[in-house]
Formats: structure tokens, sequence, C-alpha cells
């Protein structure tokens, strides 16, 4: 042992005496400062003698008090300043990013700052990231409670006398280009069950939607003719994942239209993507936070309004933040007139 100094002989002896009121780690490190003593405060040799950091020897040399083997214990004070910055983001701005998260619940950060940004509020991501932490840590932001849950898989692909593999030099550069579409099954009620449909322009991501009660090639068709109108520029080409409910009437309403149709290969939704995330993003984002009414026509009326929510005011990461009408008006704006020649 040392005391004042000096190398005191027997110190292990003085270990196993007053040993065992110490901690097990308290012992190990009264060992460090034993070697380190023994033989001419030698750190490096300390350290690869025990396989420590030089960095936690000297935290602990610095904490060693040869009177009081107690200062080898493990410091069991906080580290937290004694005045800790207080957030200095305005209620107002406060109040608002809590609106706006329980309106969108499923919204990130980002989006939510995009969002606050174009109603006039200068706002960083971090901040409303902050911002939220601290109001879901003092109860003030409660998590929505799932509405809908449950999402069937769909059965076995089949190939399709009209359609065609996508070729795989066919790359889409405009919105209109490709767009993939697919029918999903939604847990309305209990006992109640619709056919959800999504077409996703995978340029603008831009969705079209429509629900119905059976999952039919006529309703498939019903999408195509009508809904694909809302997507504000000429579809040129579809993708389906071979699905039953693109056969017959809806292979035929392509050919008429003259709007290509490609096929995937069986047991691939990987290369649906689009429209497979578009499935996930409407769960989490309506049907999962939004009580569905029981009649047909009332359902989709709320899913239209979504759907123009979506479209023009949600911001969209892949398109930097764009809303999807944003990116198409920005690219006809920029290459309009390059399409036109074609």
């Amino acid at each position: 042992m040392n005391i004042s100094g000096q190398v005191i002989p027997g110190g292990n002896t003085l270990l196993r005496r007053i040993g065992p009121s110490l901690s097990r780690d308290a012992r190990r490190r009264l060992r460090w400062m034993e070697f380190y003593l023994a033989h001419g405060r030698a750190v490096r040799l300390t350290c690869r003698h025990f396989g420590i950091s030089s960095a936690t020897f000297y935290r602990w040399w610095q904490r060693y008090d040869p009177r009081r083997l107690q200062s080898l214990e493990d410091d069991q004070r906080t580290r937290r300043p004694r005045r800790v910055r207080q957030p200095q983001t305005p209620p107002g701005l406060v109040a608002r990013i809590r609106a706006a998260r329980e309106q969108f619940p499923r919204w990130g950060k980002v989006k939510l700052a995009v969002l606050l940004r174009r109603d006039g509020w200068p706002v960083s991501a971090s901040t409303v990231g902050r911002t939220l932490t601290r109001l879901r840590g003092a109860g003030q932001l409660v998590e929505p409670a799932v509405v809908h849950v449950g999402r069937a898989r769909w059965r076995r692909r089949r190939a399709r006398p009209y359609a065609q593999r996508l070729p795989w030099a066919y790359v889409p550069h405009a919105p209109g280009d490709l767009v993939q579409i697919d029918a999903t099954p939604i847990e309305v009620l209990p006992g109640l069950r619709r056919i959800h449909f999504s077409a996703r322009d995978v340029v603008s991501r831009k969705d079209v939607l429509a629900a119905y009660d059976r999952s039919t090639s006529h309703a498939a068709a019903t999408v195509l003719r009508e809904a694909f109108g809302r997507f504000g520029c000429p579809v040129r080409a579809v993708q389906i994942d071979g699905g039953a409910e693109f056969k017959a009437s809806f292979e035929t309403a392509c050919q008429a239209l003259g709007i290509r149709l490609y096929v995937l290969p069986p047991r691939s939704p990987r290369l649906n993507g689009h429209v497979e995330r578009a499935h996930r993003t409407h769960q989490e984002e309506f049907y999962d936070l939004q009580e569905i009414p029981e009649a047909l026509d009332a359902h989709n009326m709320v899913l239209r309004d979504w759907e123009d929510i979506y479209n023009s005011v949600r911001p969209h990461q892949a398109l930097g933040y764009l809303t999807p009408n944003e990116f198409i008006a920005q690219w006809q704006a920029t290459h309009g007139h390059e399409r036109r020649r074609v």
C-alpha cells in the first residue's frame, strides 16, 4: 500500500484485511494502484498488465485517496448540470407543432417542418423533433389508437394473355410513363371487408385511390377509366402484379385506351415496390386512424379527401419534400415543351 506517496510493504495483506468492506470493483481498482506504485509508477505497464486504457487508469488515480479507500467505489452522483438550458421555442409554435402532429400523427419531423414552413413558421426539423420529444415526455402528446388492424395476403397471380413482361430497357422518365396499380383487402368493420385500389405514378409518386366491395376486373377497369383522369397527365403504361382482378375487362380497357400493360413474374412483389409502399402508407396514415363509413359511397368520399391531402399537402421525401402535385408542376414547367415536341 501507499501512504503519502510511499509504498508500504505487505499491501496485499492489507488488501485482504480491509478488502471485504469494499465492493468487487473497488478492490480491483485498488490492485491497479498497488501495482502502479510497486512498479515505479509505470502507467503503460500497469495498463497492459490489467488490460485497461490509460484514460480509465488516470480517472481513478485522480480520485484515489489512500486514507479513504471508498474513493475507489463507483460514483453515483449525477453529471447533469445544475443549470440546464431551457427550451426557447415560443408557446405558439409549440401549439402549432402539436396540432400538426395530431392532424397527421404518422408524419415525421421533417415532413411536419415542411408543412409548418408553408404556413409561415420558420422552423427546422430538429426543433420539431425536440418539441415532440418534450411533449411526449410530459404526457401531452398521445399516440393515436389504431382503428383498423389486419391485412390479408392476396392469392397467387396468373399470367395475362394481353400483358407483356416489362422490358429491361424501359425506364420511365416523365410523369405517366409508368403507373403501378394493385388491390389489397381492407377490413372496414368487423365482418366487413372492402378492396382498396392504389395506383401510383413511379416518377411523380402521385396516387389515385378507390374502394370497391369486390375485387373484380370490372372494378379495376372502372379505376382505369375514371380515377386515372386525376393523374393530370396521360398514362402511357401500367404495371400489374398478375392478380385476377386485372384480367378480362381491365385488359380490354387498357387495349381500348392504348395503354401498354406490363405484368410481373409470379411471386415478385418487390418489382411492384412503389405501389406496395403506397399500400403501407395509406394503411398507416389513413385506414389505421380514420373511422371508415359503412356506406361505400361515403367510404370513397373520405378516401378522396385523403387522396387530395396526400397529393397536395403531404411532403414526399423522395421528391425533395415536394408534394406530388408540386413535382408535376415543376416538371411540366421545365420539360413540358420537350414532351410536346415528341
